[in-house]
């Protein structure tokens, strides 16, 4: 795992004061890609009010793992709030220096944006491997008090980090999709 702290940073908060997301990607959004549509927006209100309710009961720190989907409406959303509170910091749980390779022109220019503005980036795996997404979900986990979740109730990755978050007495919030 290789963890790089950008200029002016100090060292990331506690476990306490964490909180990370897990959520669907566009293809298992009843939406897909269509940002616009209501039930969306509606889902990004309530991420913006779970984040919000978080900082409010102390949290500082803000985990993401930066896949395409509900990981960067989180990721947008916390940044927006770090103007209102500038007191929180927000660091990107990425699986493999890859990630973004496969995506669109515009999602990779997203990422990239979003990534510049992170105050924290860890990378578990240096290289893709048929895990390393799984890694990193645990990652999020193993470093948060309150994990964040949108999610179907069906079986996937956002499901296994739910059970794994449970597992470890970690607190979930569950956005129902």
């Amino acid at each position: 795992m290789m963890t790089s702290i950008r200029e002016g940073v100090s060292a990331v908060k506690g476990k306490q004061s964490a909180c990370c997301f897990t959520g669907h990607r566009p293809a298992k959004l009843p939406w897909g890609g269509d940002e616009n549509d209501m039930r969306c927006l509606a889902l990004k209100a309530r991420i913006r009010a779970a984040v919000e309710s978080a900082i409010l009961e102390g949290t500082e720190h803000f985990i993401c793992g930066m896949a395409e989907g509900c990981d960067l409406y989180f990721c947008e959303i916390v940044q927006e709030l770090k103007e209102q509170y500038p007191h929180i910091t927000l660091e990107a749980a990425i699986p493999c220096p890859t990630q973004s390779d496969q995506w669109s022109a515009a999602q990779r220019a997203r990422y990239h944006e979003l990534l510049e503005r992170c105050d924290y980036e860890t990378v578990v795996s240096a290289q893709y491997s048929p895990g390393c997404m799984m890694r990193r979900n645990r990652y999020m986990v193993d470093h948060a008090s309150l994990l964040i979740a949108a999610h179907d109730g069906l079986p996937g990755g956002t499901r296994n980090t739910i059970e794994y978050a449970l597992r470890r007495g970690v607190n979930v919030v569950d956005l129902p999709i």
